[in-house]
């Protein structure tokens, strides 16, 4: 009877452990930094078949080709604002022109914020930074339809550290293309 039991318990055992919790097997991609790199710094462009082999441009219409025609895939905001300035509009014109030789490309436009204030002004202040460049673009000839805006607030820093040079870097809206 003894020996039931123990057999009965290994089993089990057995059972709950083929139950075990497993690792997902898709993770979502890292941030995309300025020039195509993730967060950790590694090209995300790099590998075979990214660029079909053509150029140093990539296939035209690409996120590479994108980011090697445009001056930045991003424009910087002072602290507690979403205005455009000189500087951001001609990266944003350059975008414009990008995106009108290419219209069949779709964009997402990101809103960031620095790592100060609370989650829900950031992502207030996101919104309005992406909204603003989504506008600024559609003044230029892209049609709003071509884009999607999203905030991520503070969640997604470019830089870490908590110093004006970090903050600096974060408050940003980012014109993302798909991979």
């Amino acid at each position: 009877m003894n020996r039931g039991w123990k057999l009965a318990a290994l089993a089990a055992a057995i059972a709950v452990a083929g139950c075990a919790k497993k690792k997902p097997a898709d993770l979502p991609p890292p941030p995309i930094g300025a020039n195509g790199e993730g967060a950790d710094g590694s090209d995300i462009g790099a590998g075979a078949g990214q660029n079909g082999g053509v150029g140093q441009g990539g296939i035209p219409g690409s996120r590479e080709d994108f980011l090697r025609s445009v001056p930045a895939d991003r424009v910087l905001f002072e602290t507690d604002s979403f205005s455009i300035d000189a500087q951001d509009r001609g990266i944003l014109d350059a975008q414009a022109q990008w995106l009108a030789r290419n219209p069949a490309v779709r964009v997402t436009i990101e809103g960031h914020a620095d790592e100060r204030g609370t989650r829900e002004y950031n992502l207030a202040l996101g919104d309005r930074r992406a909204n603003a460049a989504k506008n600024y673009l559609a003044t230029r000839g892209v049609s709003p339809a071509r884009m999607t805006v999203i905030s991520w607030g503070k969640e997604r820093p470019d830089a870490m550290g908590s110093d004006e040079g970090a903050w600096a870097q974060n408050r940003r809206s980012v014109t993302v293309l798909p991979q």
